[in-house]
């Protein structure tokens, strides 16, 4: 754990497959490893068709698009996001994605130190 300010370059993230998903990546920005005492940034890639399925979490969830258009459903309620978009899920609420463009698209999310693991909706 670092005891000052961390800088970690892009170069040096590793991403891992999402489980839970069908063509999502997540690479760990900063976290409680780097001295990050309350939030962990995170980096997710979709791929085109990517889609992950409707769940909850039981942490609260920052977005922010860096990049490409997809589909998020929160609720009943399909949304589209893209570049420069910026999303709060509270924790607890159904949500889902899906890539329907032919472009990879990416976000960052923050959440607090918790439980983070997805709980699949039936």
């Amino acid at each position: 754990m670092s005891d000052g300010p961390t800088i970690n370059r892009d170069d040096e993230i590793d991403y891992e497959v999402v489980e839970a998903a069908d063509g999502m990546g997540r690479g760990v920005l900063i976290d409680e490893t780097d001295g990050a005492p309350n939030f962990a940034m995170r980096r997710f890639i979709l791929e085109p068709d990517a889609t992950v399925p409707r769940h909850t979490n039981a942490v609260e969830h920052v977005q922010y698009v860096l990049a490409g258009e997809y589909t998020v459903t929160l609720g009943d309620e399909d949304r589209t996001l893209s570049h420069g978009d910026s999303l709060f899920i509270p924790a607890g609420t159904e949500h889902a994605y899906h890539n329907d463009g032919p472009e990879r698209a990416a976000f960052i999310c923050v959440v607090p130190h918790g439980d983070d693991e997805i709980e699949l909706v039936k």
